[in-house]
């Protein structure tokens, strides 16, 4: 598989707060990469880094183009797709008006309207709804499926089911299983690595703002120490 997106020694920052301090980092074309981590780690500062969204240095080279010069929504246009924790849907919008609203209007979808809808058939019951009214399962949802219609190659996704029920986090990882069948590459960001399993071909490990660990999900539970010493909780 080629190298889609590859990361070296970036650093990141919030004001005069370092949170990254030289990350390495590569996801091929077509592959699902968990990004695990405790709370503070950098886990969510790096995929803001590859978004544009903080002050940072280092490569980002994705799709053979340097994201450093590029505005947040340049990043999008090139194909790099991001679905915040917070969800960040349009509240005082429809369903639908959030969902054309994420429309590629340069690049050919994988996923269109109808089959966003077909994974998450709530949004076609909700359609006309608010999207500030609907519950939290509901807008990831419904975040996750405006992503996927903008024509994403690499979606990068912050804690998807964290704070769902088990049928709604059933959901989401169908939904991603879906996109790693249609070849889009998936930077799937857990603490508790919940969908990962049986989903992630790699685990990548943070710690202190770096990775620690990169391997296979088999070889990630064969390292009692990177589980105890970068995952555990305490």
């Amino acid at each position: 598989m080629s190298t889609l997106l590859e990361v070296g020694n970036l650093r990141a920052w919030y004001g005069a707060s370092q949170v990254l301090h030289g990350v390495d980092l590569c996801v091929s074309a077509g592959e699902v990469v968990a990004l695990a981590g405790r709370n503070g780690s950098g886990r969510s500062t790096l995929a803001k880094a590859l978004m544009s969204m903080v002050d940072a240095d280092g490569l980002r080279r994705f799709a053979g183009a340097d994201l450093a010069p590029l505005r947040t929504f340049e990043v999008a246009r090139l194909g790099l797709g991001y679905v915040a924790e917070q969800r960040d849907v349009f509240p005082m919008l429809s369903v639908d008006e959030n969902l054309s609203l994420g429309l590629a209007k340069r690049r050919a979808p994988r996923f269109t309207i109808d089959d966003a809808r077909a994974l998450f058939p709530i949004l076609l019951e909700r359609r006309g709804a608010r999207a500030g009214v609907l519950s939290g399962g509901e807008q990831q949802m419904l975040a996750l499926a405006r992503a996927l219609v903008g024509a994403p190659d690499l979606l990068i996704v912050d804690e998807p089911a964290e704070g769902l029920s088990a049928q709604m986090a059933a959901r989401v990882g169908a939904c991603l299983r879906a996109c790693a069948a249609r070849g889009i590459a998936v930077l799937l960001i857990e603490q508790r690595l919940a969908l990962a399993p049986g989903l992630a071909d790699r685990v990548a490990v943070m710690g202190h703002g770096r990775v620690v660990f990169e391997g296979t999900p088999q070889a990630l539970a064969r390292r009692e120490d990177v589980v105890r010493d970068w995952l555990g909780v305490g």
